[in-house]
């Protein structure tokens, strides 16, 4: 695929002058005085949550290499899981940035996405095998979805799947992905149940089903990338809203109460850069932002993070963000692909 061929050729190369102003503008237009004037007549306080990055999280190892970074996953001790273009793929990680444990997958395989299900085990989205793999936490494989190495649209072949997401019953929910745009529900065996959606952009169709999350009442996101809007469905694949305009959907995270956390970007037009032929909306994104929904749609929250400029990337900076992570605390690990890190950003309210 000429994309996918593209990013990894040109993954630390600049992408255009346009970004690199943006990144500039953005630096350039933030900066503002810590402290207050003794002018100033309105009260100084922080009213909104804000995010700085720990630059030195987590404590890399040279034998522990990143490339792109695409699934970020937190279990049950709060351990932050990292699925990168590298081996080995899976590295796991504490808030203080030491080092738990690391296992690798086939060198042929592509990370994408990662989850953890409420037993523990770790799932990945393979868009190289054309794989859903359900794994021990120490990296023993205990069934996958799909035909290894061969692309399919059937009831036994995916094709690029982008996610999966674990209901209540332990159902397996697939966005299958770039090379299908459908959901594919199986049972907890891997079992194929049922399928819907085509490619288009009406209601019930997809372009680039990218993510998708399950919460607790069992509502299915679906983050509908080239669409610009987050479809909500039942189990049965009903649709039963449709958050429009609002953000290029690239990764989800949802949190014990139900916080829809959403990464990616602004609405924007169609880009056609020469040097990432056929690649999908938002490539390159022109800005960056995480995003808080309640499962009704209600925005609550929003915080952009400058966009950086290939090959000059900064602490704090996000350079294609493509999941994120939210741990008990509200602090947010974000993975790029272009960056080709993950970094910690912790929340402040003072």
């Amino acid at each position: 695929m000429k994309f996918w061929a593209a990013v990894k050729i040109d993954a630390m190369k600049s992408l255009s002058f346009f970004a690199g102003a943006l990144a500039f503008g953005w630096i350039i237009g933030c900066k503002t005085a810590e402290t207050p004037s003794e002018e100033n007549p309105y009260p100084v306080v922080n009213v909104a949550p804000y995010y700085e990055v720990d630059a030195n999280w987590p404590k890399r190892q040279d034998d522990k290499p990143w490339g792109h970074m695409p699934g970020a996953a937190i279990d049950a001790d709060g351990n932050i899981w990292c699925y990168t273009r590298a081996q080995p793929a899976i590295q796991v990680y504490t808030p203080a940035g030491d080092l738990v444990k690391s296992w690798s997958t086939e060198d042929n395989s592509t990370a994408h996405q990662i989850k953890i299900d409420k037993d523990g085990n770790i799932w990945l989205a393979d868009i190289g095998l054309h794989l859903v793999r359900k794994f021990t936490p120490d990296g023993k494989e205990l069934l996958h979805i799909g035909t290894p190495g061969v692309s399919g649209k059937d009831e036994a072949h995916l094709d690029k799947p982008t996610d999966m997401a674990i209901a209540s019953n332990d159902d397996v929910f697939i966005s299958d992905g770039y090379g299908n745009a459908r959901i594919v529900h199986c049972d907890k065996d891997g079992k194929f149940i049922k399928a819907w959606g085509t490619l288009g952009n009406t209601d019930g169709r997809f372009s680039i089903p990218h993510a998708i999350a399950i919460d607790s009442k069992d509502n299915i996101y679906v983050a509908d990338r080239n669409n610009v809007r987050v479809q909500v469905y039942n189990t049965d694949g009903e649709l039963t809203a449709s958050w429009k305009n609002i953000v290029v959907p690239w990764g989800f995270c949802i949190t014990p109460n139900d916080d829809v956390w959403v990464c990616g970007s602004t609405p924007m037009k169609w880009r056609f850069d020469p040097k990432y032929p056929g690649a999908p909306l938002g490539c390159p994104p022109k800005d960056q932002v995480f995003m808080r929904f309640r499962p009704d749609g209600r925005l609550l929250q929003m915080w952009a993070i400058p966009k950086a400029t290939d090959g000059k990337e900064q602490p704090g900076e996000l350079n294609w963000v493509h999941c994120l992570a939210v741990d008990k605390d509200g602090n947010i690990y974000s993975g790029d692909i272009i960056g080709q890190r993950m970094q910690k950003f912790l929340r402040k309210t003072e």
